[in-house]
């Protein structure tokens, strides 16, 4: 499941390389609006008379992806970093298979290690109680919460998440790396 994830986005990765320099920043509405210069990145790339880019490019799915992964500042995640950082990787994998595979077997590792930050935490599951078990007079009353001790434990939690590793921690926002221009690449 994960290897044919990182495929895909090896292969979305490709297909918009470049994509952030073609953005442009509307500052004229109470919001800023992302537009993204579909004719440049066409251009650049040599690929305007394309029918299937220009379809992908045209369609809502890519206009959503443009306004999630628009802005300059949000938190980035494993695509960011290979469409910023290893175009000269892909490009030198073209030809070479084994290396190919190899590349893709590491991105559905981390893909796998991003779903599953913890894996040595087991769930354990809960019986369901017997039938009747309702009736029963032994059973206590469910104790009264101590909220001075909830508020300790919420507070240690914290200290702890706050010196976890950076893969544990909630997503902080960063400058989204632009990566190469798009007049670097050209599509086979």
């Amino acid at each position: 499941d994960k290897e044919v994830r990182a495929i895909f986005l090896r292969l979305f990765a490709q297909l918009f390389q470049g994509y952030r320099s073609c953005l442009q920043l509307i500052r004229i509405h109470a919001e800023p609006v992302i537009h993204f210069h579909k004719a440049a990145f066409l251009g650049q790339r040599g690929l305007i008379e394309n029918d299937f880019l220009t379809k992908v490019l045209n369609g809502m799915a890519f206009a959503g992806f443009v306004s999630e992964r628009g802005p300059p500042f949000r938190a980035c995640d494993l695509f960011d970093e290979l469409v910023a950082f290893e175009v000269e990787r892909i490009k030198a994998e073209e030809g070479n298979p084994p290396k190919m595979i190899k590349h893709v077997r590491e991105l559905a590792e981390q893909l796998f290690k991003n779903e599953n930050p913890n894996p040595h935490i087991a769930f354990q599951k809960v019986p369901r109680p017997t039938e009747g078990s309702h009736l029963r007079v032994h059973i206590l009353p469910f104790p009264r919460i101590n909220e001075c001790r909830v508020q300790e434990l919420l507070q240690e939690g914290l200290t702890r998440s706050q010196g976890a590793p950076a893969a544990t921690r909630g997503d902080k926002k960063c400058v989204v790396p632009a990566g190469p221009p798009v007049g670097m690449f050209t599509c086979s």
